[in-house]
């Protein structure tokens, strides 16, 4: 029997167009037709195209018939075997089976890693069936020294066991592909093809495409070619390859050029006897000596020593490499934006290889400044287009109740009210919402509120309408309990296809519109169809499952994108060639990526039972490295930080950068020049935003408004603003400028305060005419009323009302001793006065005035912290004692004389502070303030930004337009006249 042919394009060869130049010398001579005969398997749909973009380009003629690896299932004689079980229900299935074992050992793992854990068993059944490995293969493995989970698992694989049933109830798409190819095999054997059949592109990684290429290779017309072969490496290194055992990470997997050696050995041929497929010449040899010699497996890397110096020609290996080391990842792909324009400008093809999605991402984000538009093989994740972010939002509002956030993300989505021709009215009508109500009103929306606000909207004739529709689209969606997954697909479609029509309209708007609209109607659509498969879950599973799928699939922008500024996934780049290639992210966990977690085996399970070890996508990954960073151009480039903290090197730039610092001198010289190289398209880069002229930072503001502009009216609270942060009173009292309230209402320290003293201010009311035999009781029996209307947080209202549990003897107590002195009389009580100067108004709102048996009153304020010091009290603090002038004044409806002053601090278990109040002191703080009025008001003195904070760290409402940042507390600040 003839040796297998296989066959290999060397490293820096663009493998396509060798594979196109080799066809054809193979074929010259022979009638046009011939080529026609050729059936050629390739393993992606992006290399399908370029083979046909490149016989296109040859002119008029015949061309192979070219296939996918993965097509093998639909040919004529595969007619026999049932069709694959469809990813999605096997998916749900397996779910189902998942769920029960979650039920029965809860400690195994948290329900809300339910479809995480779905998704790896659906990979390890696929990997089980491709390498043909039986679940009695990993029941008879040894678990004894492992951990118990390991041994819970081993027996959780017995019952997936069905799904090695070559049926169609349990055929996976994976399954099928086996028998596929066992099947061809097997019929091949007696009765060879009579045509030229090619397989190309592959690296035999997977089982059945590895038996697929030995079968094609042992064909008398049949041929393998192999992308990226390494021809520099010396025949030890190969055999070394297979020469360790599968759970060493010392070598092996995790290396380039392992799977053509462990395809060699397994159709019986050494890799150094593969010759060249074609007579292309790598772009730069020198090069792939040098990338050869730094990837070495691990435990030879000491031949660095002895080779390293006698590399030849180092430094035009290096010629064509840029190493680009940014300070962070919106430099890095600032840089890589810049370069891809001048390749453009050029009419040179560029393409830009990485694993991370984001720094992709940013690079078309910086490339729109110059409105160029990459090919991004990987399209964009549905989860990110408007339909997938509508509908995830809508799966949100399934799960939980509607917060006023969630409403406002609903209403304001460019696809919601898009069945319409009047979505303007609907923004304003959502903008409206969201100020006169939503924003610190109301934390979780509910219809009677909505119908109360468009109550007030006399002059809308639509409003009411269109609040019917907000109720019925969004307000009533959470539904907590369990249901069949069919309901919920029903329900989530529902409602989506009404937000996104509109009040009154039919249809479904723009929701299934323009590509990405496609791609998630036929998902629902799979989804709705596979339900039955899916059993019963809660709201929030059905959550996670709806997020899971849409995160797993992808749309292409079908607009033309520009020709020559590709972005591709190491797949593509694996068989495609460009002028220039930049291999961005090249830090460690990124490219090479690390390998998952595996819930169900570990790595020595693994290679007992024959399975893939975690390596093999880090080797998988130094291929696509090795085969991309040998073109005629190349920037290797990463980024120093990411988001949070420094980073690592990826591990094969970290061997070319120490080996060609080890090797000569001239190497030395070489990575110095690729550094600068890099250096300087940083800089470039940065001067993207740099501004044509500097603009001074500003100085601390003091703005001095002529005195008629001048407020003549503030609350006591206020006051403690004017004395610290001036420029608070400004931007609020002479700009009338309103801080918007957030949107998301927080259980915070204020809301807590009002609850607390809506509490004590019921708990008062109730016993004016004493206490009752139970205070204690009824307080907490307020205080659940309370919480229950204000505070919709669950989680905040057993921590507030454990607050309140606490302190509520010590008040009880207290409260006793403020009975003896006198009763109450105001409890949150409005006043006004004119103090301190002539047309002047002081405000305030007492928490509460009690009565003395002698007329006089005394004064208190709730404080739900502490109550503040005596040096805050003299020189900030004059809330109390401003209350006592104005209730001198008459300000809470009769002239009152103040006997006392106490401040009820109800933090850290509780203190008072009191003080007696004489009619000297109170005018001594009336002539006070009237000194402070008299400074502010003066039209030459200015309203400086934070005079006197309580503390620097805290931020001021108004710091942005003070542009605090620019200017710090040590500067001075100088008045300046404004409003003139």
């Amino acid at each position: 029997m003839d040796s297998p042919r296989v066959m290999a394009t060397p490293l820096g060869v663009d493998f396509s167009s060798a594979l196109v130049e080799g066809i054809a010398e193979r074929l010259a001579g022979q009638p046009p037709e011939a080529i026609a005969r050729v059936e050629l398997y390739v393993n992606t749909a992006r290399t399908q195209r370029r083979l046909k973009a490149l016989y296109e380009a040859r002119g008029a003629g015949f061309m192979p018939r070219i296939r996918l690896v993965t097509d093998l299932a639909r040919r004529p004689d595969m007619a026999g075997l049932p069709p694959a079980l469809p990813p999605l229900r096997l998916r749900l299935q397996l779910s189902q089976l998942v769920s029960g074992l979650l039920d029965q050992q809860k400690d195994l793992a948290p329900r809300s890693s339910l479809y995480g854990l779905s998704d790896s068993l659906a990979t390890l059944l696929g990997e089980m069936q491709e390498e043909g490995v039986a679940p009695e293969a990993i029941a008879a493995l040894d678990v004894g020294d492992h951990a118990t989970h390991w041994q819970r698992t081993q027996a959780f694989l017995k019952i997936v066991a069905p799904y090695f049933v070559t049926d169609a109830e349990h055929l996976s798409v994976e399954a099928r592909q086996a028998a596929v190819v066992d099947r061809l095999t097997s019929l091949w054997g007696p009765a060879p093809p009579d045509h030229p059949i090619l397989v190309a592109g592959s690296t035999g990684s997977r089982g059945p495409t590895a038996r697929f290429m030995a079968a094609v290779a042992a064909l008398p017309q049949g041929a393998v070619i192999l992308p990226g072969f390494d021809f520099d490496q010396p025949r030890a290194v190969w055999d070394g390859l297979l020469s360790r055992p599968d759970h060493d990470l010392t070598g092996g997997e995790d290396h380039p050029q392992f799977r053509f050696a462990r395809f060699a050995a397994q159709v019986g041929i050494h890799p150094c006897d593969i010759p060249r497929w074609s007579r292309d010449t790598p772009a730069n040899t020198a090069r792939n000596r040098l990338i050869s010699l730094a990837l070495r497996p691990a435990p030879v890397t000491d031949q660095w020593l002895q080779e390293g110096p006698g590399l030849t020609e180092v430094g035009e290996a290096a010629a064509g490499l840029t190493l680009v080391q940014a300070e962070s990842p919106g430099q890095e792909a600032a840089a890589i934006a810049l370069r891809l324009r001048k390749a453009a400008e050029e009419g040179r093809t560029a393409a830009l290889i990485t694993p991370d999605r984001v720094l992709s991402r940013q690079v078309r984000a910086a490339l729109e400044r110059w409105r160029i538009e990459p090919d991004d093989s990987a399209g964009e994740p549905l989860s990110l287009t408007a339909p997938g972010r509508l509908l995830r939002h809508v799966a949100e509002a399934l799960s939980r109740k509607l917060t006023a956030e969630d409403l406002l993300i609903l209403l304001k989505h460019p696809l919601t009210h898009s069945g319409r021709d009047d979505r303007g009215q609907h923004l304003l009508r959502t903008r409206d919402l969201e100020l006169d109500l939503l924003r610190g009103e109301m934390p979780f929306p509910n219809r009677a509120q909505l119908v109360d606000w468009a109550a007030k909207r006399g002059r809308d004739p639509g409003v009411m309408a269109w609040v019917d529709w907000v109720e019925t689209a969004a307000l009533g969606l959470f539904a907590p309990g369990a249901e069949p997954l069919g309901d919920h697909v029903a329900r989530h479609l529902s409602a989506t296809r009404r937000l996104a029509a509109g009040p009154e309209a039919e249809g479904e708007g723009a929701l299934w519109q323009k590509a990405e609209g496609e791609a998630a109607r036929k998902l629902m659509d799979s989804l709705q169809e596979e339900a039955e498969a899916g059993g019963a879950m809660t709201a929030a599973e059905y959550r996670d499952l709806v997020t899971a799928l849409l995160a797993a699939e992808e749309a292409r922008d079908p607009l033309a994108p520009h020709p020559g500024v590709m972005i591709w996934g190491t797949l593509e780049a694996r068989v495609m060639g460009a002028d220039l290639v930049i291999l961005a992210g090249l830090n460690e966990g990124t490219w090479p990526q690390a390998p998952g977690a595996d819930p169900w085996l570990n790595r020595k399970m693994r290679a007992e039972a024959g399975l893939r070890l975690p390596d093999r996508t880090i080797g998988l990954s130094a291929h696509d490295f090795q085969q991309s960073v040998a073109g005629a151009e190349v920037w290797l480039s990463r980024s120093r930080r990411d988001a949070e903290t420094e980073t690592v090197p990826s591990r094969w730039l970290n061997r070319i950068v120490n080996l060609m610092k080890g090797a000569s001198e001239e190497s030395r010289a070489a990575l110095a020049a690729m550094e600068a190289r890099g250096a300087q398209w940083l800089s470039w880069a940065a001067r993207l935003d740099e501004p044509e002229t500097r603009v001074p930072p500003a100085t601390r503001p003091a703005p001095a408004p002529p005195a008629e502009q001048r407020p003549d009216r503030l609350s006591v609270t206020q006051v403690e603003k004017l004395i610290r942060d001036p420029y608070w009173v400004y931007a609020r009292k002479v700009l009338d400028l309103e801080p918007l309230t957030p949107v998301r209402q927080q259980p915070d320290a204020p809301l807590r305060g009002t609850v607390l003293h809506a509490v004590l201010h019921d708990f008062i009311e109730q016993t004016r005419a004493g206490l009752p035999d139970a205070p204690e009781a009824l307080l907490m029996e307020i205080a659940e009323r309370v919480l229950e209307d204000q505070a919709p947080w669950p989680a905040a209202r057993r921590l507030w009302r454990a607050r309140i549990a606490r302190i509520a003897p010590w008040f009880v107590a207290t409260e006793r001793a403020r009975r003896q002195l006198g009763r109450p009389d105001l409890l949150e009580v409005r006043g006004a006065a004119e103090i301190g100067r002539k047309g002047f108004t002081l405000s305030a709102m007492a928490d509460r005035i009690d009565r003395a048996p002698d007329g006089q009153v005394l004064i208190y304020d709730y404080k739900t912290g502490s109550a503040p010091s005596d040096k805050q009290e003299k020189a900030f603090n004059k809330q109390l004692w401003l209350e006592a002038a104005m209730a001198a004044k008459g300000a809470f409806g009769e002239e009152m004389q103040t006997a006392r002053i106490a401040y009820v601090a109800l933090g850290s278990g509780g203190k008072i502070r009191d003080h007696a109040v004489t009619p000297a002191e109170v005018a001594e703080i009336e002539r006070g303030f009237s000194r402070l009025l008299d400074h502010y008001l003066n039209e030459n003195s200015g309203f400086t930004s934070r005079y006197a904070m309580e503390e620097m760290k805290f931020e001021g409402d108004y710091d942005h337009l003070a542009r605090f940042g620019e200017w710090d507390e040590t500067q001075e600040a100088r008045p300046v006249r404004v409003g003139r």
